[in-house]
């Protein structure tokens, strides 16, 4: 439909697509700044104080994204301080770990790093929301920049961009990660994507494009088996973390699916490995906190302890940069999905 054809139908384009900056008012959340992003059927919801990520996904009035026990939130005191970031991760649809640390808290050369480092608190900077005409296309962006700096210390920044267009059931995380310090600095970096109920439920199916599965502990050994399928909630069942080996395209181009057919909807996740090189899955069936979380990385699940002692810690030279792009697609029922299983399927050989 072009611009002419869909405005004849329209008071005003925000019937159908909009971006609202709205603040959040109640308990740990009160006062958070934040983004609603609205595309047709899909809505979004983008917290401009916690890194540009993104909280809320749902599609057609169906939430796909998990929230776990301490709700929404915005910042707090314990949100860097050791194992009690666990009172602060409230998962949302995803959340950016790094840029020191990715995964569980350590001390190195008498330096802490925080659970999944600080990013994911961080406000966003130069923030800016728009939505335009581009021809016949009706465009939504959001944008900002997120800074992990200390004095004598590091200088980084984060420049994220999202981005949908009306009539499309997808969006795009485009960052850029650029070191702004005078010395070579680490860079720790993972999309923690959280998928949850009623989306999440024993009907979903994963579709990994894996070469090999490994379990990241004793508790997930035994388990690889099982990766791509989701059991009802079990009281009290111990998380399972699950490392892939994924196969891409001769550019590095890879996806991942996940489908509920019953439910007659599913997700594509499509990036490029280059520089986000690993695959982790967690997956946790226990009631309460039954998720599971998809995510790419440019590091080992096993943290900074781990790339520390065997010299793999990634680096960024002084005023480096590089580039990550992430698509979110959503499959609206059963044509979509087969469509994109079988492409699936011709792509990696895999049912």
């Amino acid at each position: 439909m072009t611009r002419k054809d869909l405005m004849k139908h329209l008071g005003s384009m925000q019937q159908v697509a909009y971006i609202r900056p709205v603040t959040l008012e109640e308990g740990r959340s009160r006062g958070t700044k934040a983004y609603e992003l609205k595309n047709g059927c899909m809505t979004c919801q983008i917290l401009a104080d916690k890194c540009l990520d993104v909280s809320g996904l749902s599609y057609k009035g169906i939430n796909m994204n998990f929230l776990s026990k301490p709700g929404l939130q915005g910042q707090g005191h314990y949100d860097t301080n050791g194992e009690e970031a666990i009172r602060s991760i409230m998962g949302g649809f995803f959340f950016t770990a790094g840029l020191e640390n990715i995964c569980a808290p350590c001390r190195v050369e008498g330096t802490d790093y925080p659970m999944h480092g600080r990013i994911r608190t961080t406000p966003g900077e130069h923030l800016s929301a728009d939505a335009y005409w581009e021809d016949d296309r009706y465009c939504l962006k959001v944008s900002g920049e997120m800074r992990e700096a200390a004095l004598f210390g590091e200088n980084m920044v984060l420049r994220r961009a999202i981005s949908t267009v009306y009539g499309e059931k997808s969006f795009t995380v485009t960052d850029e990660i650029e070191n702004e310090s005078f010395r070579e600095e680490t860079l720790m970096l993972l999309y923690h994507i959280n998928l949850g109920f009623p989306f999440l439920d024993e009907n979903m199916r994963l579709y990994i494009p894996t070469g090999s599965v490994t379990a990241r502990d004793p508790e997930s050994k035994g388990h690889e088996e099982e990766y791509d399928r989701m059991d009802p909630p079990k009281d009290l069942e111990p998380e399972y973390v699950f490392i892939h080996e994924l196969q891409t395209d001769s550019e590095g181009n890879t996806e991942v699916l996940a489908v509920n057919e019953p439910l007659g909807l599913g997700l594509k996740i499509s990036y490029n490995t280059k520089f986000l090189p690993y695959f982790m899955e967690w997956k946790s069936t226990a009631s309460g906190d039954y998720v599971i979380g998809l995510e790419p990385a440019n590091s080992s699940v096993y943290g900074r302890m781990f790339h520390e002692a065997d010299h793999s810690v990634h680096k960024l030279a002084p005023f480096g940069k590089e580039k990550n792009v992430l698509t979110f697609t959503i499959l609206d029922g059963e044509e979509e999905m087969k469509d994109a299983l079988q492409a699936f399927q011709n792509a990696y050989g895999r049912k």
